[in-house]
């Protein structure tokens, strides 16, 4: 009948669909040449959505990113007729048909666009032969950063967009819509970092071969986090410096407690110092973070310095009051106090010590000697327990000597001071 006739004219599906080339007419010219070649610059513009920063390498000195790159431009002879002004949109297939700009990344390391499924890329062509090409895009760029106030710096990254063959006689690039041309994710985040800005400029490139090209720049600062490294560098070196301090209040004559706090310090202060290095590029130039461990392994080494001088002195002292009793009374004896300096145990005053480690006993009474050898050794246990609780503090204090009281004040006093300056030069 003549109404199926007429629904059969107004099926669309029945109908044999245009090519998109022969639509586009892109048979009837040569897609190698840019438009408007032999004329004034075709200008391109771009505009950028930032999905994500992957990545920030110290040791690399580079940083990865994640962005939709849009170009705007217009070639004539993509124009075609349509009754509703609408535009037509293709995947990747054409790209390879027509004329796109030529950009690149400058300083980049590599950079891949995301096929999955598919290629992500995407061009939608107007009625009156505007452009628009978008792509999806992964790109590890340099970064140049500078670590002398590390980990307190605020490093500034840039990505550049420019033309690789077309000079500034032959394409013009621009930001499409100004500074608003470069959005941003809202829930960008990174773990060691705050974004503080982004921002889009522009400039020109020169190439003594090959003339000026206009380059884009997308602009970001990026601020350290610092707690982590307070955590992990700044508040165990500040325990280890503190911790050297206990060396000034154990008696100077125990010599195997302040020796072996001594090397502790120092041995730990040396791990951590490595550890921070084993992260960080190998930069010729000193870093925050090193003025800091080193000053604070300075005040470890010096207290074991402190105590090497404490301990020689108070030999010399010893010796010359040796010498003094010996004229005097002709022999040699060595009392408590002293004999710690040999086994680093103390020893009370009133027991009498091993004849065979101390030879100037020998010539003590033999009577005497002899009676001591009788008396009770329960007795004697008892004796000493009580006379150590109440004479250990008053030995130690009283044994202490100038220099580790000097450094129980000065110590902690300039590394006050120390941490006072830093903290307030470098935040």
């Amino acid at each position: 009948s003549k109404r199926e006739i007429k629904l059969r004219k107004l099926d669309s599906t029945k109908l044999r669909p245009l090519n998109s080339e022969q639509l586009l007419r892109i048979e009837d010219h040569d897609f190698a040449l840019r438009p408007g070649f032999g004329g004034s610059p075709i200008p391109v513009g771009i505009d950028v959505q930032v999905e994500s920063i992957d990545s920030i390498s110290e040791v690399d000195m580079d940083f990865t990113m994640t962005l939709y790159l849009r170009h705007y431009w217009k070639d004539e002879r993509l124009s075609f007729r349509s009754n509703r002004n609408k535009s037509m949109t293709f995947d990747g297939r054409l790209i390879k048909k027509i004329w796109v700009p030529d950009v690149f990344f400058v300083h980049s390391k590599r950079s891949f666009i995301h096929d999955t499924t598919v290629e992500n890329i995407m061009l939608r062509v107007y009625p009156d032969g505007n452009v628009l090409f978008s792509l999806r895009i992964t790109v590890s760029a340099m970064c140049f950063m500078d670590f002398s106030r590390f980990p307190l710096d605020t490093q500034n990254c840039s990505l550049e967009l420019e033309s690789y063959a077309y000079n500034e006689d032959d394409l013009m690039l621009y930001w499409k819509h100004g500074n608003k041309s470069l959005s941003t994710d809202e829930h960008i985040s990174l773990s060691q970092f705050f974004i503080e800005e982004f921002s889009a400029s522009s400039g020109l490139a020169f190439y003594s071969s090959t003339g000026w090209y206009n380059r884009l720049f997308i602009n970001f600062a990026l601020r350290r986090h610092i707690f982590f490294f307070v955590l992990q560098s700044y508040f165990p070196a500040m325990l280890m410096v503190m911790l050297s301090w206990v060396s000034f209040w154990i008696d100077r004559r125990a010599v195997p407690a302040r020796v072996s706090l001594g090397i502790t310090t120092v041995l730990t202060m040396s791990t951590i110092m490595t550890g921070v290095s084993a992260s960080m590029p190998q930069v010729s130039y000193i870093k925050a973070v090193d003025v800091y461990l080193w000053i604070s392994f300075l005040f470890v080494f010096l207290s074991v310095i402190e105590y090497a001088a404490v301990n020689y002195l108070t030999t010399i002292e010893e010796r010359k009051q040796l010498k003094k009793r010996g004229k005097a009374s002709g022999t040699y004896s060595i009392d408590a106090v002293q004999a710690m300096a040999f086994d680093g145990c103390f020893h009370d005053t009133d027991v009498d010590m091993d004849l065979a480690a101390f030879p100037d006993r020998c010539e003590v009474n033999e009577t005497r000697a002899r009676a001591a050898s009788v008396c009770n050794v329960d007795t004697t246990r008892a004796k000493r327990k009580r006379s150590l609780k109440g004479n250990v503090g008053r030995i130690i204090l009283q044994n202490n000597h100038v220099i580790d009281t000097y450094s129980r004040i000065i110590f902690p006093s300039v590394y006050i001071v120390f941490n006072f300056f830093y903290w307030g030069l470098y935040i």
